[in-house]
């Protein structure tokens, strides 16, 4: 049998899909698997189209790895320039300064 494709898929979805196509899931960066509902898988080992045995087990995930997807294509707003702390700011001591502030 071929590997399904599970990623795209909600976690309720693939756990479907895979009873369906008789294949086990693991799902190491979710240890609740079996309780998720609404995460999407982002990767899958082996990947879709793959001879497996029936059985097999295919392991899925569900955050990406750093450096791997996370930001998407869709519509950006631009980031408009975060207002000022307003009032007065306190200066902080440059480390190292060899004159200890006075208390007034």
């Amino acid at each position: 049998m071929r590997v399904p494709r599970f990623v795209g898929l909600m976690a309720v979805d693939a756990r479907e899909a895979a009873t369906a196509h008789g294949v086990l899931l693991a799902a190491p960066d979710r240890p609740d698997f079996h309780r998720a509902v609404v995460d999407y898988v982002v990767r899958q080992y082996p990947p879709p189209g793959v001879e497996i045995p029936r059985g097999a087990v295919v392991t899925v995930w569900f955050d990406f790895v750093e450096g791997e997807g996370g930001g998407g294509a869709g519509v950006r707003e631009p980031r408009v320039p975060r207002p000022g702390g307003g009032g007065l700011q306190r200066e902080l001591d440059r480390p190292g300064d060899p004159y200890e502030p006075l208390a007034l």
